[in-house]
């Protein structure tokens, strides 16, 4: 499906719902409702982007806890219909220019699966760089996570 017209925002409290649901259908460990409402609401530290269509359907996400001058990038979601259309890019691309321009934040810092084709590419071209592995961090099936940094 292609998008044709939607745009980037800044998270709300009314996102909290669609979120957990696309975190649901975007990943077989997906962060609850209460963990959104936490980190979307009442956590001072992160910084969530929405990408939403003309119609108010959520295509996508991607959030950041900002700490002490570095960006620890917590999830990065497209949903799988309108996957292929450059919306990851797109929030990613606002994300970056919004917490350097106006939270100071240098480096950033990721974990993704090794297995994770698509998202390790889309990473390596922000400029991420593998930094290191932990091992066992996916609790689902006991996957490493590889760690990547990006320079400021």
């Amino acid at each position: 499906m292609s998008i044709i017209n939607y745009h980037i925002r800044k998270a709300e409290e009314r996102d909290v719902k669609p979120l957990a649901e696309l975190d649901a259908r975007c990943f077989p460990d997906p962060w609850s409702e209460q963990s959104f409402q936490e980190d979307v609401v009442k956590n001072p530290l992160a910084y969530y982007l929405v990408a939403e269509s003309a119609e108010g359907e959520l295509l996508g996400y991607a959030g950041v806890w900002m700490i002490v001058g570095e960006g620890h990038i917590t999830n990065v979601a497209a949903n799988p219909d309108y996957r292929r259309n450059g919306i990851a890019r797109a929030i990613l691309t606002k994300l970056f220019e919004t917490c350097q321009k106006e939270h100071g934040i240098g480096p950033f810092t990721l974990e993704v699966r090794p297995s994770n084709d698509a998202a390790l590419a889309l990473y390596e071209s922000f400029g991420f760089q593998v930094a290191g592995r932990r091992k066992g961090y996916y609790e689902n099936n006991g996957e490493d996570a590889l760690i990547m940094w990006r320079e400021g």
